[in-house]
């Protein structure tokens, strides 16, 4: 049974999750200035065909936003099964079960991206499930030593064998 703890701790952390999605999303002028005079300047709208250069943080930051949104659509629909009062209390155990392990992975995902960059100084997008591991390194170089390493990074947090696949963009 879910108690008022875990119930407060769930509706924040989907809060917290829901402001990150909307600070990652706004447009960057908006976080760079301070003044009000960005309301009020003028656009130049001579340019008829817009160019749109992405780099490849870029390309990590729309699998982060894609992947919590993900997450946010599974929480909510979970949430609709606990607070439903016709679930029944094994469907609402499952739920919360459910919940638990999608915040468990999270957690385990960023902890993985922090290691990362900590040891291979890489910028990174790791997105598990199950017992598959898939890693997104952002460097041009691709090296299959480096792509050896990261796995054994990784694998050494897990006792169970994981199947961990790297790819570079770049």
């Amino acid at each position: 049974m879910i108690n008022k703890k875990n119930l407060w701790f769930l509706t924040l952390f989907s809060l917290i999750l829901v402001l990150s999605v909307y600070y990652i999303t706004m447009p960057s002028e908006l976080l760079l200035t301070n003044s009000s005079d960005y309301l009020t300047k003028e656009v130049d709208n001579s340019q008829t065909e817009p160019t749109v250069a992405i780099e490849e943080s870029e390309l990590l930051t729309a699998m982060r936003v894609e992947a919590d949104e993900q997450l946010l659509e599974q929480l909510d629909a979970l949430k609709l099964i606990l607070t439903d009062k016709e679930s029944t209390t094994e469907q609402k155990n499952e739920a919360f079960e459910k919940m638990k392990k999608l915040n468990i992975n999270k957690a385990e995902e960023t902890e993985l991206e922090t290691k990362i960059n900590e040891t291979y100084q890489l910028k990174t997008f790791i997105k598990i499930d199950g017992d598959q591991i898939k890693v997104v390194v952002d460097s041009s170089k691709h090296d299959t030593t480096l792509a050896n390493n990261i796995m054994r990074t990784i694998q050494e947090n897990y006792e169970n064998k994981m199947y961990i696949t790297v790819q570079f963009k770049g």
